[in-house]
């Protein structure tokens, strides 16, 4: 089905489309869906968003006071449209909205302009994309009249349905929430209308968890898939490296997580090394340079973890057919870095391989070679089984945390997550090596090993970086922010660190690992850590091209070594394959051929590397179009994640209720202060409403709540008494009480 934003999408502002041409692209055949098409192209034109030219072909008129935006509401009613590239916000007034719901793509017009402190205001003048396709709501019968009330209470609108739906009425003690498929959105006076299609009755059912989280997370299970046809291998020459150990460094531990690269490492005569990084080659498998390839994965452009298994973007079929088999040689695309006793990095160069996985290594062998004391004599009886490969398995553990020391002298930070021991999250609570959207990095953890694989992934996907900008070449990437935005100030105070001896460096500077470091307990690091995290914004996945500058103190990376994990990595992927097989190889002065996969190759390459049908495909793969949807969809992702956690810490503190625990509080906002119970791993809000025995008001600038007669306070770091009273699995919430 098409939306406004694919019209305008697929018009140019250059040149016309006719109306038969622009029906082809939509895929649209039907009299029905031409019908809707017309109306469409009607209502646009008379919005002057777009027009006709002589010949009757449609082109895009972009107004300058006509903006693109994101509609984001809040459950107190107000109401934003959100602009790319950090622009400032738009407010628009509920009779504005024009029926747009939080989350649709719109275009808006400014009708006052932002003054002093005040945002511009504006209007919705057109809705370009729905984000809500099925509904979470409540059934209720109003005026003999049923609908479906959103559980989003971001959604301004009751949804109007059939009469036979009314056996799904809501009852408390139930919880039957329902899925409304949206058959008509609200136009006008018109209300919106749908259909019950499921049933989720989630009081003391935790089996239907996953199925509401991802319904309210606005992703879509998937039980089929539709897949581009799997190529064989085309017969290229490779580099058949499988007579050498590769090993695979892994935590998951679902039969159908992610295929992880494996590694290599060869001593040379001059005390030097060669680490080679083998990735699964997906790339090579599919017809990533037709339009109706790259469509199959506009509704998923990643695998993530449900709770026990993984929801892959990829079909099983093309995983199986391209997964690290052990003791079976495999396919493989491959990067090798030449290192220097140092451990630092003085070559690369990229190939097409054949490989063999030697080993799986696991958690315990991690933790038995970190630990063993005598470096000379292997007695653990974890270890002897793998006794030919310790002196592999070492020295690319060395060679880690040496990349890892190099990368946070470079301006990036560790900050450790939060422990939970809560057994249903473990796959989810994982570290993912491919995940780099956060501007911190997790650090390295004996009971983690794949953390030890994330500064060789980090290098790895920067060294794709340098050699694919230097070609000028296309990619997607994250560029890591500067980190000026952060009030370090605020941050100790919301710490308690203000009070704490802080020195800083000479350049007078501190840095946020030495602000850790003055955390006198491990309550107060814990602490400053979420404060961190929840500070520190993520990065987005960011369009390169070649006419695109970067200073060099700028920490950009180009992921394509997981390309079973996400779309970024695959198209990636693709560039590195189609540029070992298509890039144009010449003579250099000296006669010889220029490997062009090589480091440094670029400085003696003057002509086009690639021709233009190749160009034209690469322009087409890697879209700002495309780009936009995945970030969409990684949102949509994380937000799954965060309330995956949040429904199963609800769920634990479900079977507790009116048990009274020792709690840390995490956080004081004026109308109540979060608090941990580290016990249960939990955290729920004690609002200020229960605070009886006096009247608290709340201080901002000392970041506490404190009683006006008793001067009571209660802020961050303070361990207090408290009880569980209530939860709501709707909202994810734990109600607390302090115990007097």
């Amino acid at each position: 089905m098409f939306t406004t934003s694919s019209i305008i999408e697929n018009l140019s502002k250059d040149e016309g489309l006719d109306y038969k041409k622009l029906c082809r692209i939509l895929k649209l055949s039907k009299k029905t869906d031409k019908s809707k098409l017309d109306i469409a192209l009607r209502a646009l034109e008379e919005l002057e968003i777009i027009n006709k030219n002589k010949d009757n072909e449609y082109f895009n008129v972009q107004e300058s006071n006509l903006l693109v935006a994101k509609i984001r509401c809040s459950s107190k009613g107000y109401c934003f449209a959100v602009r790319e590239n950090n622009k400032e916000d738009i407010y628009i007034k509920e009779n504005l909205l024009n029926h747009a719901w939080n989350g649709d793509k719109v275009l808006v017009r400014i009708i006052k302009e932002g003054v002093r402190r005040r945002s511009p205001e504006g209007m919705v003048n057109c809705i370009l994309e729905r984000t809500n396709q099925i509904l979470l709501a409540k059934v209720e019968i109003i005026k003999g009249e049923v609908y479906g009330i959103p559980i989003d209470d971001r959604i301004l609108s009751k949804i109007k349905l059939p009469k036979k739906d009314e056996k799904y009425k809501y009852s408390s003690d139930e919880k039957n929430i329902v899925k409304i498929e949206i058959d008509l959105f609200p136009i006008c006076q018109q209300e919106g209308a749908g259909h019950v299609i499921k049933e989720l009755k989630l009081n003391n059912n935790e089996k239907l968890d996953t199925d509401f989280v991802l319904s309210k997370s606005n992703i879509h299970k998937i039980d089929k898939f539709q897949f581009p046809v799997i190529s064989d291998i085309k017969k290229q020459k490779r580099l058949d490296l499988s007579d050498k150990n590769s090993y695979m460094f892994k935590s998951w531990s679902a039969e159908n997580s992610p295929i992880l690269p494996i590694f290599q490492i060869e001593k040379n005569k001059n005390n030097t090394f060669k680490l080679w990084v083998h990735t699964n080659s997906i790339a090579e498998r599919l017809d990533l340079t037709s339009k109706k390839s790259l469509q199959i994965f506009f509704d998923r452009f990643q695998s993530f973890p449900l709770l026990d298994n993984w929801q892959n973007y990829l079909s099983d079929e093309i995983s199986i057919a391209a997964t690290f088999n052990k003791s079976k040689i495999n396919d493989a695309i491959s990067l090798c870095i030449d290192i220097n006793s140092e451990n630092e990095i003085i070559n690369w160069s990229f190939h097409l391989t054949k490989v063999k996985c030697s080993l799986v290594v696991e958690n315990q062998h991690i933790d038995a070679l970190l630990t063993r004391k005598n470096k000379a004599r292997i007695t653990s009886r974890i270890l002897k089984p793998i006794k030919d490969y310790v002196d592999d398995l070492e020295k690319i553990i060395e060679i880690s945390k040496e990349f890892r020391k190099k990368q946070l002298l470079n301006g990036k930070i560790e900050i450790s997550k939060t422990n939970n021991n809560i057994e249903s999250l473990k796959e989810l609570l994982i570290h993912n090596p491919a995940d780099f959207s956060k501007e911190y990095f997790e650090p390295l953890n004996n009971n983690d090993i794949q953390t030890y694989i994330s500064p060789l992934l980090y290098e790895a996907n920067s060294i794709w970086f340098d050699h694919s900008n230097n070609y000028g070449l296309n990619n997607a990437s994250y560029i890591s922010q500067k980190l000026d935005y952060l009030n370090v100030s605020e941050i100790i105070k919301n710490s308690e660190l203000i009070d704490s001896n802080i020195e800083l460096d000479e350049n007078g500077t501190l840095s946020f690992t030495k602000l850790v470091e003055l955390c006198s307990d491990d309550n107060k690091k814990r602490i400053l850590n979420k404060i961190l995290i929840n500070v520190l914004r993520d990065n987005e996945v960011t369009l390169i091209s070649k006419d695109r500058f970067f200073n060099e103190s700028e920490n950009i990376i180009s992921p394509w070594t997981l390309p079973s994990f996400d779309f970024i990595n695959l198209i990636n992927q693709f560039n590195i394959y189609t540029l070992i097989i298509n890039g144009k190889r010449n003579k250099n002065s000296r006669g010889s051929i220029i490997n062009i996969m090589n480091k440094d190759s670029w400085k003696d390459v003057n002509w086009d590397i690639y021709n233009s049908s190749i160009l034209k495909n690469m322009d087409f793969i890697f879209s700002k179009l495309l780009i936009d949807k995945i970030n969409e969809y990684k949102n949509k992702v994380k937000q799954f994640r965060s309330n995956m956690i949040n429904i199963k810490q609800v769920r634990k503190a479900e079977k507790f209720i009116g048990n009274s625990y020792k709690g840390l509080i995490m956080t004081v906002q004026s109308y109540g202060f979060f608090v941990e119970i580290s016990e249960l791993n939990v955290e729920g809000l004690v609002h200020v409403s229960t605070l009886s025995n006096d009247w608290y008001e709340y201080r901002s600038r000392q970041n506490l709540l404190i009683g006006r007669k008793s001067k009571k306070s209660y802020k961050i770091g303070d361990l207090i008494d408290i009880k569980i009273i209530k939860v709501d699995i709707l909202k994810y919430q734990i109600d607390l009480e302090l115990v007097q």
